[in-house]
């Protein structure tokens, strides 16, 4: 017999398998379901249970965690199920606004919705640099906190459900953009006939480096003081316009540092061209 939560995880891509194998290697009795069955088959082999269908696998459980590709492919899975007295923990990515329609629709069904985001790719889930952000009812985030932290951390960032959900996609943001920068500076120096890995050393190098303005540019923020002593908008906006035009010269798709410059031009026109490049979160936020 175990005293571990029972629950019932729902999407078997390779981070709902990571999820499974975790919760189960921590004594949590799991029913498992997907759309595709055979790939329950290795968690199955783990210790899962197989349910048959989605509605036997919430009837399983009353903690049903979800592994979606997006919050519509919850709908097609749970409708038609009973979902009365269940917690709903969807660790699908989407949309604010669409995790605030999903919380009613489960509402109308009797069920209550945890929002998570893992701010890990699979291999790490359950590993000691694992964090998951929450949102929802306190009084439920507690009850399952335990159980939850069996994948990552649980940072439980407030009652209102869009708060996870934001705070996943503004570390996308800033994630997706640096890995789409890093392919544009790689290609530039490419251009060049630099290799991707002679150059990768300096490129370690002004990733690591980002991590030391992380702090000055959240008082700048916070502040709303954007002194440009060290490094203005017109100084910063003069180098954008030079990355623009050395990527046309390499003949490189220039979106990117295009869009970047954007941002400094503006800021220039809205009278910042002083202040620190900090000041561009006002053009940001429109």
């Amino acid at each position: 017999m175990t005293d571990k939560t029972p629950l019932t995880l729902i999407g078997l891509g390779p981070m709902g398998q990571a999820m499974v194998t975790r919760f189960l290697a921590a004594g949590h009795p799991t029913t498992v379901w997907n759309r595709t069955p055979a790939r329950a088959d290795a968690v199955v082999a783990l210790g899962a249970t197989r349910a048959t269908t989605a509605a036997e696998a919430v009837a399983a459980s009353r903690l049903v965690v979800l592994s979606l590709t997006d919050y519509a492919a919850m709908y097609d899975v749970l409708d038609g199920a009973d979902l009365a007295g269940r917690v709903v923990v969807n660790l699908s990515s989407d949309t604010p606004d669409t995790t605030l329609k999903a919380a009613a629709w489960l509402a109308e069904r009797g069920a209550e919705l945890l929002v998570g985001g893992v701010m890990v790719p699979a291999p790490l889930v359950g590993d000691e640099s694992a964090y998951v952000f929450y949102s929802g009812p306190r009084e439920v985030f507690d009850r399952h906190a335990e159980t939850l932290a069996v994948i990552g951390r649980a940072d439980y960032m407030g009652e209102d459900h869009t708060l996870a959900q934001l705070l996943y996609q503004a570390q996308l943001d800033v994630f997706l953009t640096s890995l789409a920068a890093m392919l544009h500076g790689i290609a530039l120096v490419k251009s060049a006939g630099v290799t991707a890995e002679r150059y990768a050393p300096y490129l370690t190098d002004v990733l690591s480096s980002l991590s030391m303005y992380v702090d000055e540019t959240a008082r700048h923020v916070d502040s709303d003081r954007h002194p440009g002593d060290l490094a203005n908008v017109t100084m910063m906006g003069a180098t954008a316009a030079h990355v623009v035009g050395a990527s046309e010269t390499a003949g490189l798709d220039t979106a990117l540092p295009r869009a970047v410059q954007a941002l400094y031009d503006r800021a220039t026109e809205a009278g910042h061209g002083k202040d620190s490049w900090t000041a561009l979160i006002n053009v940001i936020r429109g």
